[in-house]
């Protein structure tokens, strides 16, 4: 089942999706413009690095004539860097970011979070069906829940072990459950914010954001993943639903 959408708050809160590489659209954002920032970077390290049966985790590179939905992010030390520095810049004081690492991302680039931000928790994401693997099967990815400056949750009944089931066969690779945006922002936001996403992908963050009562900037740098996020987000501020009910 998707997740129960609420009717929207009056008046309709604001959204721009950018069809953009996530470091040239952080560049263009004003300093400490945004509220909080929620985002599932596409990273390159682990298809890089492990394989999976017939192709790599995310699409099957290696077949001729093969069509990438998108571009990973070049994760290096570097580039990763630079990236939560510009997350650093645009949000304002006393602000969240939470930041998804799948298990060999944050285990080559988790610890520099810290270099930027004050790191509060990880929150494990049970998707409660299993995924790929030769060893032991992946059910679970993580989220790096950390802070600018000091800001409490809004709620003191949050766990950090989230059950939500995962999409299977979406509409988008990777695509999320808009409730796990929600909850995400459950705690950290208040109508009237501004929610950022450098890694937009299908829009989930964009409709939990809204949902919220939340204004939405984002961008990606797949144009089908950006046509997307738009169909949805215009859908919603026009019916109050999410079009693929997810």
């Amino acid at each position: 089942m998707g997740l129960a959408v609420p009717d929207l708050p009056d008046p309709a809160p604001a959204w721009r999706v950018e069809a953009a590489d996530c470091l040239d659209f952080l560049a263009g954002l004003a300093d400490e413009s945004v509220d909080c920032i929620v985002t599932d970077p596409a990273y390159s390290g682990m298809n890089q690095h492990m394989q999976f049966g017939r192709g790599r985790i995310v699409g099957r590179y290696g077949e001729p004539g093969n069509t990438r939905w998108f571009q990973e992010f070049r994760d290096d030390p570097a580039t990763f860097s630079r990236f939560l520095g510009e997350c650093h810049r645009v949000l304002r004081p006393d602000r969240h970011i939470y930041v998804m690492f799948d298990s060999f991302s944050l285990l080559s680039l988790g610890a520099l979070m810290r270099d930027h931000f004050n790191v509060k928790g990880l929150i494990v994401w049970d998707k409660v069906n299993i995924g790929m693997g030769h060893y032991f099967r992946r059910q679970h990815e993580l989220v790096v829940f950390a802070s600018k400056g000091n800001r409490r949750l809004s709620r003191r009944d949050l766990g950090d072990v989230w059950r939500i089931k995962r999409i299977h066969r979406g509409a988008y690779p990777t695509q999320k459950p808009v409730e796990l945006f929600s909850r995400m922002l459950m705690g950290s936001v208040e109508p009237g914010m501004v929610v950022c996403d450098p890694f937009a992908g299908s829009g989930s963050s964009a409709l939990a954001s809204l949902a919220a009562g939340c204004s939405f900037v984002g961008a990606d740098i797949s144009g089908a993943a950006v046509t997307m996020a738009r169909e949805r987000c215009a859908a919603y501020a026009t019916t109050g639903k999410d079009p693929l009910g997810r």
